[in-house]
């Protein structure tokens, strides 16, 4: 049985953030969750799914964020408890089903977990998604620790039943993927079939019906306001004239920050956990005998903001700062040093906890770089290197539109295939958009998954426009940026995984897609003669590069690596392979050996992709020779 679903109520696990969270919709009888994968959110989505296989819990893998809270919200509007996990960036994916979701409501509890992701560790924008429960009217969650986010997941649905709205759980990178220890609660048992009541006077959107659902949102705000005064999830502590306010995760490293700068009989400390509505009453009545306050949040001013707007319309003439040149800027996430740093600066106390050593002061050097890099083996290294050729043996340079996944990798040299990316699905119009203003040969990346995301409607639009660009859709089997979860094109798939593929060629026919290629990357020669043959051709047209991740592959099919290869001695010490492939198991051994090519084998994946163009490179025999 899956360990999410074992335990006693009061025993305590160990738990990662996103665990929490789904042990946390389990408590509270979540019924269906949908979710499209994206970090730092994905765990949620793979735990429901492995859950799914041994409970009656209904889960999905959707096409897109948008389907997937609009799945989660029919099943909310039937009775059913839903869940609808996405990362920051996918929840404007979803906006345009959000704002008018806060107008139809929900008759089930309905909480949408917006993972945000400060510093950017894989994401293309670090953008503050608490605006969104503003903008939406929505009632707002934030955890600090794995505990906290399974017991406001949990309250988050009974809050969601008692407004008749969904909850945002909004997360951060750091909340989702720390361990920490969770006290477990009892599991609820799974509803019976729900029920669709037909009030379409209520829940169709048409502007005279929007007006008056427009009127009970407001309502159920003020309700909500009134429920934050009170809230379990807003905390106080500490004493004295001077004040700090936080929210999320930055509340762990306040905690810290006044503890080791002795501050806690002259700091009083508001926590939140409730962030939208803010508790009006409660947070003036915090500020009311204070002398000055330092605001604790990363990334935008949210808090900072209210709290001005809040004092400036009680008189309040207290200090009020966070988001300042000498405190606290509005990039990146924050840790404990920082904290104890500007509060202790804010508030003219001493700092006497020296400051971690970093890396390269204990190993006595700095840490080598290890970029970014495509696995050794995989498809797209050798689909771009074919591109590469074909561009080169028609004496053309081109424009590499790229989108998200895997294959925005190719970035930095020796592969250099990436040169404007914006979001999901953006390689397709950006390309039609360059390719209708210059002369450049344009050819646009895009991964199986992310086609199905959100490529369809731009290649529609390209056929129906004649734009003239390749575009290449590099179809690796699985989403393996996000830890190879399936999606409708899958050619690999989890055990147990049922859904139906759908094949990327008759779709992309059905689009009106006249010119067409269908590849094998490893096989080299026929991959270069069709992308010449691509390249040269006119209008919009579609190369498919079809190999499986091989990664995932050996995963899940126990595919063991069995060929090997070497550089022989009729390397001419091109660099070719250096310039213009760059796979991770090709390296430059060392001057006291010469400094000749070699391949790792620890590292070779055995794809016999570089075989094919170099003579120098042969098959191990047995026995490594």
């Amino acid at each position: 049985m899956h360990e999410l679903l074992t335990g006693r109520p009061g025993e305590r696990r160990l738990f990662l953030g996103n665990e929490a969270i789904v042990r946390g919709a389990l408590e509270a009888g979540v019924a269906l969750v949908a979710a499209y994968p994206g970090t730092p959110s994905s765990e949620i989505g793979d735990r429901c799914y492995e859950i799914s296989r041994q409970t009656d819990l209904y889960f999905e893998y959707s096409v897109n964020e948008k389907v997937a809270l609009e799945v989660a919200a029919g099943a909310a509007a039937s009775g059913w408890r839903s869940l609808c996990p996405m990362k920051h960036v996918g929840l404007n994916v979803a906006a345009d089903t959000l704002m008018t979701l806060a107008y139809v409501g929900v008759k089930a509890g309905m909480v949408i977990v917006s993972a945000d992701d400060p510093s950017m560790f894989s994401s293309q924008n670090e953008q503050d998604n608490r605006y969104y429960a503003k903008m939406s009217g929505l009632p707002m969650l934030e955890p600090a620790s794995p505990q906290e986010a399974k017991e406001m997941t949990r309250a988050a649905f009974a809050l969601s039943e008692e407004l008749q709205l969904p909850v945002l759980l909004r997360t951060t990178t750091r909340v989702n993927h720390t361990r920490g220890a969770v006290t477990l609660g009892e599991l609820a048992t799974q509803p019976g079939p729900g029920f669709f009541a037909k009030e379409p006077f209520q829940k169709v959107m048409v502007p005279a019906v929007a007006r008056q659902a427009h009127v009970r949102l407001l309502a159920a705000q003020g309700r909500a306001a009134d429920l934050a005064e009170t809230s379990e999830f807003n905390s106080l502590s500490g004493s004295g004239v001077w004040g700090i306010v936080t929210s999320g995760v930055s509340g762990n490293y306040v905690e810290d920050a006044v503890a080791e700068l002795g501050l806690k009989d002259r700091v009083r400390v508001l926590k939140l956990g409730f962030t939208h509505p803010l508790p009006a009453n409660l947070i003036l009545k915090f500020l009311a005998p204070l002398e000055q306050v330092l605001v604790v949040e990363e990334l935008e001013p949210y808090l900072e903001e209210s709290l001005r707007s809040l004092a400036q319309a009680r008189g309040l003439t207290l200090a009020i700062q966070g988001k300042k040149e000498a405190l606290f800027s509005r990039l990146y996430e924050f840790h404990p040093a920082l904290v104890r740093r500007v509060t202790a600066r804010y508030f003219g106390a001493t700092d006497t906890v020296a400051a971690p050593k970093e890396p390269a002061q204990i190993l006595g050097q700095p840490l080598p770089d290890r970029p970014p890099n495509l696995c050794p083996g995989c498809p797209h290294r050798a689909m771009y290197y074919s591109v590469k050729m074909a561009l080169k043996d028609l004496g053309a340079e081109g424009v590499f539109p790229t989108d998200i996944g895997c294959y925005t990798l190719g970035l930095l040299p020796p592969l250099s295939m990436a040169d404007f990316l914006i979001c999901m699905g953006s390689s397709i119009n950006t390309a039609a958009g360059i390719s209708k203003v210059t002369d450049q040969k344009v050819v646009a990346f895009i991964g199986d998954s992310t086609f199905f995301h959100s490529g369809l409607p731009g290649l529609a639009n390209a056929v129906h426009n004649g734009h003239d660009f390749l575009l290449v859709i590099l179809d690796n089997g699985t989403t393996a940026m996000t830890g190879s979860q399936p999606h409708p094109g899958v050619t690999l798939t989890p055990p147990g995984y049922s859904g139906r593929p759908i094949p990327i060629e008759g779709l992309v026919r059905a689009l009106g897609v006249e010119s067409l290629w269908v590849v094998n990357p490893f096989k080299f020669k026929e991959t270069l003669a069709a992308t010449r043959e691509a390249l040269e051709a006119k209008g919009p047209r579609v190369l498919i590069s079809q190999a499986p991740c091989l990664i995932y592959e050996q995963k899940i099919k126990g595919k063991k690596r069995t060929a090997r290869f070497c550089v022989t001695d009729k390397c001419q010490d091109c660099r070719h392979c250096l310039d213009y492939f760059g796979c991770p198991a090709m390296q430059l051994s060392g001057k006291e050996e010469g400094g000749r090519m070699l391949i790792d084998t620890d590292l070779c994946s055995g794809c016999a992709f570089c075989v094919q163009w170099c003579e120098a490179i042969r098959p191990l025999k047995v026995g490594g020779k």
